[in-house]
């Protein structure tokens, strides 16, 4: 079965509602199943619980068929991230603009080419589709 995975903030920002809401589309129209995905970060002493994260997504789109919930802790957002999609072997993941940038920064400090579609389908084999805050969706 696809699985689309979708990282979000805690508690949800409008951003992460409208990211969310792109990827219940797309899981909705592919028959996927769904990771709605969270780090808690350690050096923030951070700690959502997978129940919290549920709770507060179902407030907003009611229950979601096919979805499961996902707290991880890590040091960086985004290498956590990449993790999580490299193993669960993600087929499509929908992120923020905003965590679109902060990628292209990680993987510019870790390659020469700054080209984070390319780096991201090379080593994830996944559809990327990245949301703005006011809905503008990119599909790479």
């Amino acid at each position: 079965m696809t699985l689309v995975v979708v990282p979000v903030r805690y508690p949800l920002t409008d951003h992460s509602k409208t990211t969310l809401s792109e990827a219940i589309r797309v899981a909705d129209e592919r028959a996927a199943d769904l990771t709605v995905l969270h780090v808690n970060l350690f050096q923030n002493g951070e700690h959502v619980t997978r129940t919290e994260l549920k709770r507060a997504v179902e407030r907003e789109f009611g229950g979601i068929p096919n979805a499961r919930y996902v707290v991880r802790k890590g040091f960086l957002v985004e290498e956590t991230i990449l993790e999580e999609i490299a193993g669960e072997g993600a087929d499509v993941v929908v992120i923020g603009s905003k965590q679109a940038g902060r990628w292209r920064r990680m993987v510019r400090k870790l390659l020469s080419d700054p080209d984070i579609d390319s780096y991201l389908r090379e080593k994830l084999d996944c559809t990327v589709i990245t949301v703005s805050a006011t809905g503008d969706v990119t599909t790479t």
